[in-house]
């Protein structure tokens, strides 16, 4: 494999430990092959002329990092507008929450066509191309546009929506049209992995060549699910820093006449913590034995909060969880612990090893690798229980989990009780085939099995047809005007 070039809206120094699972393993598969990753800096240049920026370098090791500034304009079109405020509601099947301004569209691919023009002069002839997430959904076509041959690949972190949902983005068929500009297309679940199946084939006639491989565009595209992992050693390690120890001992110490449940998330509509506080309070309702001996602990860190969304849902998990408090809490006795701030990712693993239920219930995730960190956390003479929703992509694979409907909270706390009832014997059963699993297709195995599909593409030295090597050919036109603004 030649060397690695990774493309993501924002990056992270592979040698710091605060990086990351994800930034290890992309590190490490850097490292081995000396490689580029290339991404935005972070910086708002709030004079810069759209559709410019500067870049930067700097040598990590054997990597080379490099990011663009972005003008106010191009921010505000490109990761606000369009990738944060149309692409991440709609593609977790929120179309109430999308704002489908006319200019965002624009923007978006205005900022792609950056990308690919500084990132062009920085490649070599044998490079492999790993693109991520929404936010570059169209770069491996203004790529091409510039005469990049090289191998590329793109994986989606977050859900893809159904065919009807996709459909009501003005758009959408350029937007899946630059998916076939990839010769690797990554999911996160089967479930998604479908809806692009059903996509292609209903709405752009693509033809399936073979389970994998489809058809459309005059290319061929390789789509598969990869679930991503956590890197489970890390977090072993980090489950045994000081930090963690003395959070676990903390927790241990101030709850000892408690049950604990545990939520830990980003503070963002998909992630269905109102719905969790509705079936914790169902279950105190129903099963009163819980009172003054269950506890839940929800962390939900502050997340775009000058977006009326999320400024929305935080008034509405205040007024909940104050209300759940008032009404069943006693003087010693406070039913929810609610935190919304930042909590340091060395205090996670004892946070989790405390809690007797881990309760992730997303109304709609990619993955969610918090149930995967509960899971690895968990003592295994005497684990706890994970619940989990079966919307999100982890439920595919962690099947011993008691999967919930989180819309349905009746049954949520029914599951709720269920794992704060469950027999030491089903709770190791259930914590062994999880741990295994999890273990089995960690961090790496994702990593690896991606770039392994990527290499293996097209023979080296083979082009797909409009695919010469730095060869000029016209600018793909992208998108039609952009339809009216929603009023």
């Amino acid at each position: 494999m030649g060397r690695l070039v990774v493309v993501s809206n924002r990056i992270a120094d592979p040698r710091k430990p605060a990086a990351g699972g994800l930034a290890v393993a992309l590190g490490e598969a850097l490292q081995t092959t000396g490689g580029l990753w290339f991404g935005w800096s972070g910086r708002i240049v709030e004079d810069g002329a759209p559709g410019e920026g500067d870049l930067h370098t700097l040598q990590a090791g054997k990597v080379t990092l490099a990011t663009v500034d972005l003008s106010r304009e191009d921010y505000d079109a490109y990761y606000t507008g369009y990738s944060n405020g149309v692409l991440w509601p709609v593609f977790h099947y929120r179309l109430d929450l999308a704002d489908f301004e006319r200019n965002y569209i624009p923007g978006y691919r205005r900022v792609n066509q950056l990308f690919a023009r500084r990132l062009v002069p920085l490649l070599q002839p044998d490079d492999i191309i790993w693109v991520h997430d929404y936010h570059l959904i169209p770069l491996a076509a203004e790529l091409r546009s510039a005469g990049c041959a090289n191998r590329i690949g793109f994986f989606l972190h977050i859900p893809l929506p159904p065919p009807p949902i996709m459909a009501a983005l003005p758009q959408h068929e350029w937007l899946v049209r630059s998916l076939f500009a990839y010769d690797v297309v990554g999911f996160q679940s089967e479930t998604d992995l479908g809806h692009f199946t059903a996509y292609a084939q209903n709405e752009v006639s693509a033809k399936a060549v073979d389970r994998h491989r489809f058809s459309a565009f005059g290319r061929n595209v390789h789509a598969q699910a990869f679930p991503i992992g956590i890197d489970v050693a890390e977090f072993e390690r980090l489950g045994r820093s000081r930090e963690a120890r003395a959070s676990y001992a903390t927790m241990r110490e101030q709850y000892a006449q408690r049950r604990l449940l545990i939520g830990v998330d980003r503070l963002d509509y998909s992630k269905g913590i109102p719905q969790r506080i509705l079936a914790f309070r169902e279950l105190l309702s129903n099963y009163p034995e819980n009172r003054r001996s269950a506890t839940l602990i929800q962390i939900a860190s502050p997340s775009r909060e000058s977006v009326d969304a999320y400024s929305d849902i935080r008034r509405q998990l205040e007024r909940l969880c104050g209300a759940l408090n008032g009404d069943f809490g006693d003087l010693d006795w406070m039913p929810v612990r609610y935190i919304h701030r930042m909590v340091s990712r060395r205090r996670l693993p004892g946070l989790y090893r405390a809690a007797s239920v881990g309760v992730i219930t997303p109304l709609r995730d990619g993955m969610n690798l918090v149930a995967k960190e509960y899971v690895v956390s968990q003592a295994a003479s005497d684990p706890g229980v994970l619940v989990l929703s079966r919307f999100t992509g982890a439920a595919e694979q962690l099947e011993e989990a008691l999967l919930v409907n989180p819309y349905d909270l009746h049954g949520t706390a029914e599951a709720m009780q269920q794992a704060l009832t469950m027999p030491l014997a089903e709770r190791r059963d259930r914590h062994n085939a999880l741990l295994e699993r999890i273990r089995k297709y960690d961090v790496h195995y994702w990593c690896s099995s991606f770039l392994q599909a990527l290499d293996k593409s097209f023979p080296p030295g083979v082009r797909q047809r409009g695919q010469a090597r730095r060869t000029r050919r016209p600018a793909d036109p992208g998108p039609p005007a952009p339809a009216e603004p929603r009023r």
